[in-house]
């Protein structure tokens, strides 16, 4: 996919939706364990707290699992001259705009379960207000490592002139 200043906005790893979707399974089979031990707590044990815990379950499960492959058709990134660009959000769309001179350092991160899909997730701390940090996951591990240092290079070169 192209931006409309030519350059190319780069998509996430397609694993990334199965670790996404994987998140959903467990929190729905959490939230169904849930209803089928509130509905056994206010009406004893039956075969409709388990109808309604996999009812649960179903929902959940449906709609996360929708919602992960949307999350990743909207995730794009790219590396601009002087900043880097994020789009993001299924409901409310968010594009981000991190100059690289505001860059403070970058992690290349691979959690367990990124481990197990081969995936890795690149973090860009910023300087600014709290919460100003941008994460960019369902990267291959190479890739993590390889964006890492090429923001790093973009980073020293954009900073100031030092005054003295």
């Amino acid at each position: 996919m192209e931006s409309d200043t030519g350059r190319t906005l780069h998509r996430l790893h397609g694993r990334v939706q199965v670790l996404w979707i994987g998140q959903a399974l467990v929190g729905a089979l959490f939230f169904g364990g849930v209803a089928v031990a509130a509905a056994t707590f206010v009406n004893g044990f039956s075969p409709q707290a388990l109808l309604l815990g996999g009812g649960v379950f179903v929902v959940l499960a449906l709609v996360g699992s929708l919602l992960a492959v949307a999350r990743y058709r909207r995730w794009r990134f790219a590396l601009y001259d002087d900043y880097l660009y994020l789009e993001r959000g299924v409901f409310t769309r968010v594009n981000t705009v991190v100059p690289f001179v505001r860059v403070q350092h970058v992690d290349a991160r691979r959690g367990p379960l990124e481990r197990l899909v081969g995936l890795a997730t690149a973090v860009v701390y910023t300087a600014g207000s709290r919460g100003a940090d941008v994460t960019i996951p369902g990267l291959t591990p190479d890739g993590a490592d390889s964006l890492q240092d090429q923001l790093k290079e973009l980073a020293i070169d954009a900073e100031p002139e030092d005054a003295v």
